[in-house]
């Protein structure tokens, strides 16, 4: 029997390079090696429709756009602490993983005066430091949550974190504060990526791309010798793994076929304005599980589109053309039932990741998700009306059992952001009492 680890390589001719998953049959010696813990966020940009998202809030009244932020919208009733999650018509799709995931509300974020409010809750999101402390920007913009969790859990992976994008735009019509979430600090963006060919090509290292269209194809020979070593169980899922690669590499190819299609014809948007936002996320959210996967990275950020850009998208299955999600968020009583159909579609793309994350078994027969922490969220209560208090909130994965999970957990009123930040970096490891404006950790959550 080979001695090689969960981490290890299959290189074919080429150059390309094939990160593997854990399998029992080739871990080293004859013990387990415990599963890492992964951290990811699935940001969405210009918050959500409260009466479709939050519990209790179906009848609420629906603001007029550019009106003056709602100080107190909360929950009629509710009481803070922990109790179960109404399936409001957004949640609905994560109900099928309801006891793996908690909604968290009543989280709030400060905001700086005198800078952009789009701007500030995409780029601040993940930093949350307190108003004016930050003196060589306008924006209370610090070294983000990702990056210093990537400082203690990626020393020994490939990549110590990754950012991903799913905006497809090249028209630059906003700044990078409108665009980005994770910063190495104060003014040093972590650029993102946001083509899934490059992407691919970083993570397994894919040389002559164009010659070889099919990276599992060069690697073949290799895989074959080493399928007669593994035990029927492992069999099963190096096959499975490599047909997930394989439709990763054909759903790049159909984006990159329409791609080609759509500039040849003459149409009033951006050719990328068409392309399919589902198909999209959710190869960039297949990419970014087999990164977590194969321990090529620990920690993921995935900026699902960005902050007040005007430029349309294709919400295939909902619209007939391409739609500006920022331009309807302001005219939200005439949209509002459009509006709640992206929420929805944007709530549909994350459980497409928790389930595929789900389905795979790790070490010690726990799931990929059980390991992780993964946080969906917007910088905004909600997009109409700019305001920075109640955010939408929900932690996916058990954190190896650290954290509290299956319920709804509302939190007293004026609870910083950051507090769940702090909560997080310790359940990550990191030996810090204080995260940017924190006032503590969310008790209730730690298991």
């Amino acid at each position: 029997m080979k001695s090689i680890s969960r981490r290890s390589f299959i290189r074919g001719a080429g150059g390309a390079i094939l990160a593997l998953p854990w399998m029992e049959s080739i871990s080293l010696a004859a013990s387990r090696p415990a599963p890492a813990q992964r951290m990811a966020f699935f940001y969405v940009p210009i918050g959500v429709v409260r009466r479709g998202f939050f519990p209790g809030e179906s009848q609420a009244d629906i603001p007029i756009g550019n009106s003056p932020p709602i100080k107190d919208i909360s929950w009629v009733g509710n009481q803070v602490g922990f109790q179960p999650i109404q399936w409001t018509n957004t949640l609905q799709p994560l109900e099928k993983l309801q006891e793996k995931v908690t909604l968290i509300t009543g989280m709030d974020r400060t905001f700086q005066i005198g800078t952009d409010v789009h701007a500030q809750c995409a780029s601040c999101f993940l930093s949350s430091a307190e108003p004016f402390s930050i003196t060589q920007s306008a924006w209370p913009l610090d070294r983000t949550l990702d990056q210093m969790v990537g400082d203690h859990v990626g020393k020994t992976t490939p990549f110590r974190t990754l950012e991903l994008s799913c905006n497809s735009h090249k028209d630059n019509l906003e700044s990078i504060y409108f665009d980005n979430i994770s910063w190495y600090g104060t003014g040093h963006v972590a650029p993102s990526i946001r083509d899934p060919r490059k992407l691919y090509r970083r993570l397994f290292a894919t040389q002559e791309i164009q010659r070889f269209r099919n990276i599992t194809d060069l690697v073949l020979e290799d895989a074959r010798s080493l399928r007669l070593e593994l035990g029927y169980y492992d069999k099963q899922k190096f096959s499975e793994y490599l047909d997930s690669v394989r439709t990763i590499e054909t759903q790049m190819d159909r984006l990159e076929e329409m791609k080609g299609e759509l500039k040849n014809v003459t149409i009033a948007e951006p050719a990328a304005a068409y392309l399919p936002r589902g198909e999209y996320i959710r190869l960039m959210g297949d990419l970014m599980v087999v990164a977590l996967q194969t321990g090529l990275t620990n920690v993921a950020t995935l900026m699902i589109g960005p902050e007040r850009w005007n430029t349309p998208f294709m919400f295939e299955g909902l619209f007939d053309k391409p739609v500006s999600y920022h331009k309807m968020s302001h005219n939200q009583p005439v949209y509002v039932d459009q509006l709640m159909q992206v929420d929805r579609f944007y709530m549909e793309q994350f459980a497409y990741v928790l389930e595929k994350m789900d389905s795979i078994r790790e070490s010690d027969g726990s799931t990929l998700l059980d390991n992780t922490l993964l946080t969906y969220g917007s910088g905004l209560g909600d997009g109409s009306t700019h305001q920075y208090n109640d955010l939408p909130i929900v932690v996916a994965g058990k954190a190896q059992g650290k954290l509290n999970t299956g319920a709804h957990l509302h939190c007293p009123d004026g609870t910083p952001l950051a507090n769940l930040w702090l909560t997080q970096a310790q359940a990550m490891g990191l030996k810090i009492d204080k995260f940017a404006d924190s006032t503590g950790t969310l008790k209730p959550l730690i298991s």
